[in-house]
């Protein structure tokens, strides 16, 4: 018994170190930076991410999923998602940082106006 479970964790090891295919890797690169989106003006990119989302049936609030493989095999571990599953995953790691940038430049939100006055005066 104790050599199977030496195999098996020698074959976990071999498994996901190859060619960064291990299932922690390919989850990390789901999340992506939303600052890629702030050049993109705000109609476009809310559009963009409304696109994906129904390419990908999710919802426009999606974010990136984790698994929680066992405790230190979480390198070792290969990846054995379908491909529509990590093409779901990489489209929520993409809608959620676009909504980042979204949020963070206030996209979509009426502008405020700006009344000048005197402290403690109520605009009229």
């Amino acid at each position: 018994m104790r050599w199977i479970m030496i195999a098996l964790a020698s074959c976990l090891a071999v498994a996901g170190c190859v060619g960064g295919t291990s299932m922690a890797e390919r989850q990390d690169e789901d999340v992506q930076s939303s600052l890629q989106y702030d050049d993109v003006p705000c109609d476009q990119l809310l559009a963009q991410r409304n696109q994906l989302a129904q390419q990908n049936n999710l919802p426009v609030t999606a974010k990136p999923s984790f698994s929680n493989p066992a405790m230190g095999f979480g390198p070792f571990t290969p990846d054995m998602r379908s491909k529509a599953s990590r093409d779901s995953n990489r489209a929520s790691g993409e809608i959620d940082a676009m909504n980042r940038s979204i949020d963070r430049r206030d996209c979509g939100k009426p502008k405020k106006k700006e009344t000048f006055g005197l402290p403690g005066s109520k605009p009229s």
